[in-house]
């Protein structure tokens, strides 16, 4: 039976010429990027060269990237290091009620540290309203934190009026852009964003390494303490294999970003139309025309998510929901619950597809048969 994987938001397979960039610097070059000798300096050379690669393909200088070991503590850094530090300016943070957990738990933490935070609501197109941001916005407001793209719909924020609107007040704007990053074009200081997120596994590149892009201006305390690497912002030995790895990810998806969302468009599109075909109900979560290629979050009335995924894996098709699969149970996704409120029955009947490397239109075809079929079983229609 062949597999198709149809989770890339999840995480994606490694490109093979990232593999291959990354075998050197598990064998023959291993120095300790610390190290003043030959083999040091080697690695240190490879970091200097990545550092300046990441900079470069969001505009930003290289001494405003801070390598860290993934999306989740890269959204930490920025907010806890970034809150902690400005704390005499005010203790106001706000975010929106359907960022990734990496954000609303860290947040949450804020919380019972003493901070204030408003947490903005979203229509049932999953955008927050500008409105609503300026309303909440105070003097004491020392943080925005609202994600490029949803993890879960593909919903994208208006990001770029957010940073028109925080050009000239104290806040400092982090985005989490790690689904929205390789795919959507990025320039930090066209869209005024003064901290962004970025996970390497999310652009098949290797599990463990991201980065922070944080301005010159953003005054930061570490969340780690030992040397002091990535300009004491974040102690540890390099992860040095990772970092090259994350360079090279990187170099394809700026290489290859417009054809991949291109071709990602046309797959939502043929699977929308195979379900238009197959005259089964269902609904898109978020706004279809406003969203990243690549995700597809569909609602499917009458169904049970859990099931669903158990049928779906079983014809060989690899997707998700937004939520925590538990032991019988599903958590509702908090995305979802935002959207369309905690009675909505497309909180308990909508699945995520997203796309990426080695998905054809050949499989995105069978698999949208495959769903219909299923929908059909599922529903007695």
């Amino acid at each position: 039976m062949e597999r198709i994987y149809l989770d890339h938001a999840a995480t994606s397979p490694m490109h093979p010429d990232v593999v291959e960039t990354m075998v050197p610097f598990m064998t023959e070059i291993f120095g300790n990027p610390s190290s003043i000798h030959f083999f040091g300096r080697q690695s240190r050379h490879a970091i200097d060269e990545a550092r300046e690669m990441v900079a470069k393909s969001i505009g930003a200088k290289a001494n405003e990237i801070i390598f860290t070991s993934g999306g989740t503590e890269a959204d930490n850094l920025a907010l806890i290091g970034t809150a902690t530090a400005n704390r005499q300016k005010g203790n106001h943070i706000i975010t929106s009620s359907v960022e990734h957990h990496a954000v609303l738990h860290t947040c949450h933490y804020l919380e019972k540290q003493g901070f204030e935070v408003t947490y903005l609501p979203v229509n049932e197109q999953g955008k927050i309203s500008l409105d609503d941001l300026g309303n909440a916005l105070r003097d004491d407001t020392i943080l925005v934190s609202i994600m490029f793209g949803n993890n879960e719909t593909g919903v994208l924020q208006p990001i770029k009026e957010i940073g028109e609107m925080l050009k000239e007040h104290q806040a400092f704007f982090h985005t989490d852009a790690v689904q929205a990053y390789g795919l959507i074009p990025i320039d930090v200081n066209e869209l005024h964003i003064d901290l962004l997120s970025v996970s390497a596994h999310k652009i098949n590149g290797p599990k463990g390494i991201g980065f922070l892009y944080a301005k010159e201006t953003v005054k930061l305390i570490p969340r780690l303490y030992g040397g002091e690497q990535e300009r004491k912002r974040r102690a540890g030995t390099e992860n040095v294999a990772g970092i090259v790895g994350l360079a090279k990810a990187v170099e394809i998806a700026q290489a290859t970003m417009n054809k991949k969302a291109s071709m990602y468009r046309s797959f939502k599109k043929n699977m929308l139309e195979i379900f238009e075909k197959e005259r089964i109900p269902y609904f898109v979560n978020g706004d279809e025309n406003n969203s990243l290629p690549h995700v597809l979050n569909v609602a499917f009335p009458g169904t049970n998510v859990e099931s669903m995924l158990v049928n779906l894996d079983l014809a060989g098709i690899a997707a998700s929901s937004g939520s925590a699969c538990t032991a019988g149970s599903i958590d509702p996704s908090h995305v979802l619950v935002a959207m369309f409120g905690k009675e909505s029955e497309r909180i308990r009947s909508s699945v995520r597809f997203s796309f990426g490397l080695g998905n054809t239109e050949e499989q995105i075809e069978k698999a949208a048969y495959e769903t219909a079929k299923i929908v059909r079983r599922l529903t007695n229609k």
